[in-house]
């Protein structure tokens, strides 16, 4: 994009000019945050350096060019602490440390060095409801007895009912929340409580000291120049005082939204007031972003000006193809920005969540989804965030049952595996797909045969690849941001009709979602699109970015 006398040249996604609009010609200067893209990282299954069949730092590191060369602002690097790895890292046994598996903290210094130095902002996940068994201070408590104050860290307490739970409250991951802390001993009749697996006991957030650890923890990595962190089971923390047995006894795993007695407690929020003065208190002001899974008008109480800066859209990020659904959740995210501030933060897919080729049908017809999901998201207004492989089209892999590792799945019947399968560098799988360096060690999860077909080679030089529209498109969103087109904070509008979905900023960029069968037709100067136009029509599940002028008039 170049400014010319009376006005500013926008380009497509392929360069060429398509139109000249008068805008402000000055860069935004909001927090990077408010518009970044950012590309989540899962490192057991991104890059392996050192052929041992997992991904780690150093592979990362040899990677982040390609991730530069894609134009997102930063990367989200899921756990890599020490961990027995029950829940793949999400079990931490020391929160300040690297897992030897993915190498030292050395490593880490020169990935946050590395990637810096490409203008990569870097983020961590801090796990702050749960910690792992392993844990010193758990190992301690089990040790030191009923009654302990080393007990006290977490919740544990006998049972009214003697063999049974001290109450009825629900693991996450399925079964009952709560454990034996020593089940050999006659005299230790303590339970502790779990909400996810048994090897992930939760914190006692009543406790000071837990404040002051996560304190000191945070500090941490902040002090050695992590840009932000996002903070897992974020509205998690508080349970109910007494933990009285809950009204409601869930049958699905639902992420804890079906009991009120274990999550998004009121006093949650005092802890992210005080990381938010933390994270502002550092010359560049650290990033607090969400994992809160709540409907829109609870979550966005979380990003109130003085708590964190984002939480995820998960009334968005689970939703199918379905254009109502998609301008309900739109609407009422704007409602809520405009209520408390924050841009939603948009995302469809992670290391959680099915694939969107698979989500949205699978196929062929799921892949020209999964490719206008993805450049409607990152049109969206708000940060964005893409997950590995996300880029490439990759769909849900089905995993053999007997090589499945989730805990969800041996105690839930969920897995989450086919989402975390090795990244696809090669055409070929001489090595793995070029995930390892090893031509033997065999990948910590199985590819299946024909992943290369995925693969960045395979996509490199073939135009009409999803990466290569994901490149276009990050390209043309930083040209729309740096001269103020793409604007989180101008108000939208959301509309829908039985053929397709319409986003329009006030500042005249409006997204278009052909969302039923029949082709659509476009308004405005077409930006970029996720299929060829034709004669000024949209086909079918696909996307486009058009440009409205002053954006008056269309609702």
């Amino acid at each position: 994009m170049t400014r010319k006398s009376g006005g500013t040249e926008i380009v497509d996604g392929a360069g060429a000019t398509v139109a000249t609009v008068d805008v402000d010609s000055q860069a935004s200067t909001a927090a990077w945050w408010e518009s970044g893209v950012v590309y989540q990282v899962y490192p057991r299954s991104f890059a392996d350096a050192d052929g041992d069949g997992t991904g780690d730092l150093q592979g990362i590191i040899e990677r982040l060019p390609y991730i530069a060369a894609l134009g997102v602002n930063g990367i989200w690097l899921t756990p890599f602490q020490p961990s027995p790895g029950v829940d793949q890292g999400y079990d931490v046994q020391d929160y300040c440390g690297v897992d030897p598996q993915f190498g030292t903290l050395e490593d880490f210094d020169e990935l946050l060095r590395c990637s810096h130095a490409l203008g990569l902002r870097v983020l961590i996940d801090v796990v702050p409801n749960h910690t792992s068994t392993e844990h010193p201070l758990f190992k301690e408590a089990l040790a030191a007895g009923p009654g302990s104050q080393a007990r006290q860290l977490f919740h544990m307490q006998p049972s009214a009912a003697g063999s049974a739970p001290p109450n009825n409250w629900q693991s996450v991951f399925g079964g009952p929340a709560w454990s034996r802390a020593n089940p050999e001993s006659e005299t230790d009749t303590d339970w502790y409580l779990h909400l996810f697996s048994p090897a992930q006991p939760d914190w006692n957030w009543e406790n000071s000291a837990v404040w002051e650890m996560f304190d000191d923890v945070l500090s941490f990595w902040f002090d050695r120049g992590v840009d932000g962190a996002r903070i897992d089971v974020a509205h998690g923390l508080f349970k109910a005082e007494g933990l009285p047995d809950s009204p409601v006894v869930p049958t699905v795993i639902d992420g804890l939204r079906s009991n009120p007695l274990a999550m998004d407690r009121e006093r949650v929020h005092e802890v992210y007031r005080r990381w938010r003065r933390l994270a502002d208190s550092y010359e560049s002001p650290r990033l607090l972003v969400g994992e809160v899974n709540l409907e829109p008008e609870r979550s966005a109480r979380y990003t109130r000006p003085d708590e964190m800066h984002q939480t995820f859209a998960f009334a968005f990020a689970r939703l199918g193809w379905d254009p109502e659904g998609w301008a309900d959740a739109g609407r009422r995210f704007e409602a809520m920005r405009l209520r408390y501030g924050a841009s939603p933060t948009w995302a469809l897919e992670n290391h959680d969540l099915v694939r969107t080729v698979t989500r949205f049908g699978g196929g062929e017809r799921g892949a020209r989804r999964a490719r206008a999901g993805a450049l409607s998201t990152l049109g969206f207004p708000g940060g964005a965030y893409l997950y590995q492989g996300q880029e490439l089209g990759v769909p849900e892999v089905d995993v053999p049952e007997h090589l499945r590792l989730d805990p969800m799945w041996s105690r839930g019947g969920v897995s989450r595996d086919g989402a975390r399968v090795p990244f696809p560098w090669t055409a070929d799988d001489e090595k793995s797909y070029g995930f390892t360096t090893s031509a033997t060690a065999e990948p910590w999860l199985p590819q299946p045969e024909g992943w290369g077909q995925y693969s960045v080679e395979a996509q490199e030089t073939d135009a009409a690849s999803m990466l290569i529209l994901t490149r276009k498109a990050l390209r043309l969103r930083a040209e729309l941001v740096e001269r103020g087109l793409f604007a989180p904070h101008a108000g939208a509008v959301w509309s829908v009709d039985q053929q397709s979905l319409t986003y329009l900023s006030a500042t005249g960029l409006a997204v278009v979602v052909a969302m039923g069968e029949s082709p659509v037709p476009l308004p405005g100067t077409l930006l970029l699109s996720s299929e060829p136009v034709v004669d000024g029509f949209l086909p079918a599940d696909a996307a486009a970015w058009v440009l409205m002028g002053d954006g008056r008039g269309f609702e």
